[in-house]
C-alpha cells in the first residue's frame, strides 16, 4: 500500500519548533517569576486582581519543562505525543489567559504562537504518522 506524504508534514514541524520555543518562553518567564516575591496588583475594567508572581512562576516553569519534552517528542511522529501537545497547548493557553493583565505582550505573543501550534497539531499531524512510519 502506497503511503502519501503531503507538504503539509512541514507544519507539523514547524508545529514542534514552535512548541519548544514557547516551552523555553515558559521556562525563563518562569524562573524570573519564582525568584521574585512581589504581588502585582492588575486593574482591569472590572475590578483588581491581586497576582502572586512566584507562585504563577512555577506554574509557568512547569508547564514550560513539559511543552519542551513534548516539542521534542513530536519529532518522532509519535501519535501520543500529538494528543499530550494539544492538551498542554491548551492549559498554557488558560495559564496565558490568566497572566494577560500581568505581562500583556508577551502573553499575546505565546498565545499567538499556541494557536498556530494547536492548528498544525490538529490539521496536518496524520501526515506525519504516515511520514515517520
Amino acid at each position: 500500500m502506497a503511503r502519501t506524504v503531503t507538504a503539509w508534514v512541514g507544519w507539523v514541524w514547524f508545529g514542534a519548533f514552535a512548541l519548544l520555543t514557547v516551552g523555553l518562553f515558559n521556562i525563563v518567564a518562569g524562573l524570573v517569576a519564582v525568584f521574585q516575591d512581589d504581588k502585582v496588583l492588575a486593574w482591569s475594567g472590572n475590578g483588581v486582581v491581586l497576582f502572586d508572581v512566584s507562585a504563577w512562576g512555577w506554574v509557568h516553569l512547569l508547564l514550560g519543562i513539559a511543552l519542551t519534552a513534548l516539542g521534542l517528542a513530536l519529532f518522532t511522529g509519535a501519535a501520543w505525543a500529538r494528543y499530550t501537545a494539544c492538551v498542554f497547548v491548551v492549559l498554557n493557553l488558560v495559564a496565558q489567559f490568566v497572566s494577560l493583565p500581568v505581562t500583556p505582550w508577551w502573553s499575546l505573543t505565546v498565545i499567538a504562537l499556541d494557536v498556530v501550534v494547536l492548528w498544525a497539531l490538529t490539521v496536518h499531524g496524520a501526515d506525519v504518522e504516515r511520514a515517520v512510519s
